[in-house]
């Protein structure tokens, strides 16, 4: 099985400072949706692993979460994709989760459901601790410059750990795709 596991924020739809809070306020990033279609057409498997303290913070509710999921869901399979599972944390920080990313709880999760190891799959995300949590558990680390991707990229340049410091960038989901399928 060919895995791949993305962020959702800032990778998938437009991130927010302000958090997304409404199946509205999701919008998806220009070719992200066509990306995952194409991913799943090539023969990945792809899954979402999302930190969604929102919940925690009482920004929005179970119900729309799910509507914003519902949401990509269905522009996903319109475009002829699919998604194997999503995954999120709904706590915030400080709560001594192990699924809040950079802890890898939610790759646990994603072995779990789908009984497969997640070492070598691709973890594509904008931010460090999307990349730590797939480090965590082997994962090949793919950074875009979507969404906090541009403030994390600076971080890598000074990183310690080799694996970050030296991932593949990439300008969005869509190239990153793109590259994936080229090398498989």
């Amino acid at each position: 099985m060919k895995l791949v596991i993305l962020d959702r924020d800032g990778v998938i739809n437009c991130d927010s400072d302000a958090y997304v809070k409404s199946a509205d306020e999701w919008i998806p990033i220009p070719g992200s949706i066509e990306a995952i279609a194409d991913l799943h057409r090539a023969g990945f498997t792809i899954t979402i692993a999302s930190n969604q303290s929102g919940l925690a913070r009482k920004l929005f509710d179970l119900q729309q979460l799910e509507a914003m999921h519902h949401k990509m869901i269905t522009l996903v399979e319109a475009a002829g994709g699919q998604l194997s599972g999503i995954f999120y944390c709904p706590h915030g920080p400080g709560q001594g989760c192990d699924c809040r990313k950079p802890e890898p709880g939610l790759i646990d999760a994603i072995e779990q459901e789908l009984q497969v190891s997640a070492a070598g799959a691709y973890l594509i995300g904008d931010s460090l601790r999307d990349l730590e949590a797939g480090l965590r558990r082997s994962c090949i680390p793919l950074l875009v410059r979507t969404g906090k991707g541009e403030k994390t990229l600076a971080q890598l340049a000074q990183h310690d750990n080799p694996a970050l410091a030296n991932a593949a960038v990439f300008d969005d989901l869509a190239s990153a795709a793109h590259f994936l399928i080229k090398q498989n």
